[in-house]
């Protein structure tokens, strides 16, 4: 089983917790890039039922997660991790293939990729 994204035991533990809430505990965690943001490309999470054919499937920590075969080499190496503070909590994604982010990282763009970047 290939890993695309590196889930952090932090994050997996909200997403359960999400999860349980929505009552989507035999969902999938679907992960995606699309294009916007004012870097020109955004990070989506959501809750899938099925497998596409050209998903990519790995499991963290009990949580099944797809990522599609285009968005693959964009994430690759990406870790989802969640943190607290007085502020709140968040997830908070590092992409070792961003060249660019803004937005607290949720726009980014890559060396390949600049996806399509809109007015802040």
């Amino acid at each position: 089983m290939e890993q695309v994204v590196i889930i952090t035991e932090a994050a997996a533990l909200h997403i359960k917790d999400m999860m349980k809430q929505n009552e989507e505990e035999d969902a999938f965690l679907r992960v995606a890039v699309k294009g916007g943001g004012c870097s020109g490309l955004s990070y989506g999470m959501g809750f899938a039922h099925e497998v596409e054919e050209d998903d990519i499937q790995s499991e963290h920590y009990g949580i099944q997660v797809l990522v599609s075969k285009e968005d693959a080499p964009i994430l690759k190496g990406t870790k989802i991790d969640y943190k607290q503070s007085m502020m709140g909590g968040g997830f908070t994604i590092d992409n070792p293939n961003a060249i660019a982010s803004c937005g607290c990282g949720s726009s980014f763009r890559t060396a390949a990729n600049t996806g399509t970047p809109e007015e802040c």
